[in-house]
């Protein structure tokens, strides 16, 4: 086992799910309209529309190549504008 959850069993997706639930609450987001991929997807969806490297987004998310960062996060992908204008939504445009 390489990851344990806090009472010491083996850590599955939804010991994970769980504990991101969690955290998502005490940020003062509705849970369970969160999930780590969302969160995965809106990061990288911001990276592409700040204008990064598609080769190190594919590194900051995990991947092992580009080619599936190239068909979601493409240049000019509308995906990818689609992602930031929500992302503009949901974030306070200022942080007092």
């Amino acid at each position: 086992m390489v990851f344990a959850s806090e009472v010491g069993t083996e850590l599955d997706a939804a010991n994970v799910r769980s504990g991101f639930r969690r955290i998502a609450k005490e940020a003062g987001l509705v849970a369970k309209d969160r999930t780590s991929r969302g969160l995965r997807h809106g990061f990288a969806s911001l990276l592409s529309d700040g204008g990064l490297p598609i080769e190190q987004i594919s590194r900051l998310v995990g991947r092992g190549g580009t080619a599936v960062t190239e068909t979601i996060y493409g240049t000019g992908s509308t995906l990818t504008v689609d992602g930031a204008t929500a992302i503009d939504r949901i974030l306070p445009t200022r942080i007092a």
